[in-house]
């Protein structure tokens, strides 16, 4: 517990941790830090191609930090109109990424979805993916 009694940002804390370090082992990469990045430019991609209903059912199934990053900078009104196929997904991922040398592409995006696939219910899993295009939903396994 922490100094502050304040065991609902503790455990936030650590439920976080235990997301990246997951995706992180996933990855085989050296660097959480950029395993966090992964996780978050995924996240973000996957948020702008959702309708408002799907994605606060999904955001009602993240720990509390992870929402935190998942709703980070988004404007509703200023969420850009993704192009839907799987080509324009992939290189939103690499831009939003930057600079990762051990980035193994639309690989790595599936790691973030398996992960996914571990912490979430399998319901909102299906939901989630039957709402993106069919494409990007083929990087996506069934859980």
């Amino acid at each position: 517990m922490s100094d502050q009694g304040l065991q609902v940002i503790d455990r936030a804390e650590q439920v976080a941790h235990e997301w990246v370090n997951e995706l992180s082992e996933r990855l085989d990469w050296s660097s959480k830090r950029s395993a966090l990045r992964m996780m978050r430019v995924t996240l973000h991609n996957v948020r702008d191609h959702l309708l408002p209903d799907e994605l606060a059912q999904l955001s009602a199934q993240l720990p509390l930090l992870i929402r935190g990053i998942f709703f980070e900078g988004w404007v509703p009104k200023r969420t850009p109109v993704r192009e839907r196929s799987t080509a324009a997904f992939v290189a939103a991922i690499e831009e939003g990424l930057g600079k990762t040398p051990e980035y193994r592409g639309a690989e790595d995006i599936r790691y973030v979805f398996e992960m996914l696939n571990n912490r979430l219910s399998a319901g909102e899993i299906k939901d989630v993916r039957a709402s993106l295009p069919e494409g990007i939903r083929s990087l996506w396994p069934a859980p």
